[in-house]
């Protein structure tokens, strides 16, 4: 895709969502983590409901360090896959205890080294909580990128590379943000909204399915 593409989609984007922002509830970078790693496959007005609770029983990392895993799953039940999703929590706030003195690091390279962190939630983690250009390839991002042009590839790490490459480093953030509301909104997974899109001209998926 030619850059001017591009730059129609960012500023299509920057019309329409001119402040971005996760819709995960947090007030520091571990929160925001933990709330991350709830959100596989959960809503995340789901999460911000059990970590609304979550972050007064556990206020810091060394909470979560020391709860026994039966009790953090009966806590987290309700976001689903709970038994792996309360052992990559436990796991995680051991290691930045251990390797960390209990505080966050901010690389992706040292994130991903966490349990239960992949490229994806480290990504958010970097660019919502430490303001650090990443690109976070989930379900929306992923599909809404193939549709317009931008990739052809459902694979999420090639497509976060083919998005590096595509996009400026100082719209990374606001890309990946912007991307993940339009496809709740209006990019639908199984009916798009093709009459609302502000992506429409540059789009190719509608013409392919007419």
């Amino acid at each position: 895709m030619k850059n001017v593409a591009i730059t129609t989609i960012i500023n299509a984007l920057r019309k329409k969502y001119p402040a971005p922002r996760t819709a995960l509830h947090y007030s520091t970078p571990f929160e925001l983590l933990v709330a991350t790693i709830l959100s596989a496959q959960c809503a995340d007005e789901r999460v911000n409901k059990v970590t609304e609770e979550l972050f007064v029983k556990y206020p810091s990392v060394n909470d979560l360090a020391n709860v026994a895993q039966e009790a953090l799953e009966e806590d987290i039940r309700s976001t689903g896959f709970f038994k792996n999703k309360s052992k990559a929590i436990i796991g995680t706030a051991n290691m930045l205890i251990d390797k960390y003195s209990g505080k966050m690091p901010d690389t992706l390279e040292e994130l991903i080294k966490l349990p239960g962190v992949g490229r994806k939630t480290a990504s958010v983690v970097l660019s919502c909580a430490f303001g650090i250009p990443a690109i976070a390839v989930d379900t929306h991002v992923l599909r809404v990128s193939n549709r317009v042009g931008l990739v052809a590839s459902k694979n999420p790490d090639k497509v976060e590379m083919r998005l590096r490459e595509l996009i400026s480093q100082d719209d990374w953030i606001f890309y990946s943000l912007s991307i993940i509301l339009h496809g709740r909104e209006t990019c639908k997974a199984g009916k798009p909204r093709c009459a609302e899109c502000v992506l429409f001209s540059p789009c190719m998926w509608h013409d392919k399915n007419k």
